[in-house]
């Protein structure tokens, strides 16, 4: 039978919480020029906190330099939250580039496409 947490809602703060953070040292401690407007969209951390997948997207820039440059300040930005989170364990960044928003502006067209040529039809 597996242990009940105290805290069972842990995972989702801490991942808010880094979010939070990650979001603010990018924009203002991260001084890379590859590094563009990033939107730091989700964070999945695994249950024992070593690790965090971030999901981003960018505003303007080329997605894969800009995975790239976030990938290798991974260790800056670790040691960055490491100063502002309260936690034993701070996880070990992995940077991957989120296509959501791009398939959603994809979709959104395809709606708006059907819906113009439905309405010529009638």
């Amino acid at each position: 039978m597996r242990k009940k947490s105290s805290t069972p809602n842990r995972g989702f703060r801490v991942a808010d919480q880094i979010q939070r953070d990650l979001t603010e040292l990018i924009a203002r401690e991260l001084k890379d020029p590859r590094v563009g407007m990033v939107t730091v969209q989700s964070i999945e951390v695994t249950p024992d906190y070593a690790h965090a997948k971030v999901f981003f997207s960018v505003l303007t820039g080329d997605a894969q330099e800009t995975q790239d440059a976030l990938n290798q300040a991974a260790g800056f930005l670790r040691n960055g939250l490491f100063k502002r989170l309260m936690i034993h364990t701070v996880p070990t960044l992995h940077f991957m580039f989120d296509r959501t928003p791009e398939r959603a502006s994809d979709m959104n067209a395809l709606i708006a496409k059907a819906v113009s040529s439905r309405a010529k039809d009638d």
